[in-house]
């Protein structure tokens, strides 16, 4: 199960809408590591001068199976990027990326994004992650 839902949010959920808030607080207490990573990542690069910030670190697998969740899913993803207002992108099994929105299609993330960067960015220990 990616996210820990409350019984409030799941009744919410089954009437209607669901405040996107709320959604964002519950990816926040059930997947805490990806949603700290992003918001580091998002004040580094608001705080920067580098046109995107990134993880290179490896996590621990707890925190990589948060991480994957996190990103594999649409809704997760999209929440965290509108809240943080980024742009996500995703390599190997830990290392994302946080872009201005409108990078979108730019150069530097079109080349972050490209098959050549993904196939540059392997290595052996990654291979199971």
């Amino acid at each position: 199960m990616s996210l820990d839902v409350s019984p409030q949010l799941l009744a919410e959920a089954e009437k209607g809408q669901v405040r996107e808030q709320d959604f964002v607080e519950t990816v926040r207490t059930s997947l805490p590591y990806a949603y700290d990573l992003v918001a580091r990542l998002a004040d580094q690069l608001r705080s920067g001068t580098a046109e995107f910030a990134d993880n290179q670190t490896p996590p621990s697998e707890k925190e990589r199976g948060q991480l994957l969740r996190a990103l594999s899913s649409d809704a997760i993803r999209g929440s965290l990027e509108r809240h943080f207002g980024v742009a996500l992108a995703f390599q190997n099994c830990h290392r994302v990326a946080v872009f201005p929105p409108e990078a979108r299609g730019g150069e530097t993330y079109t080349r972050f994004t490209s098959l050549r960067a993904q196939i540059l960015n392997q290595s052996p220990e990654f291979r199971d992650c």
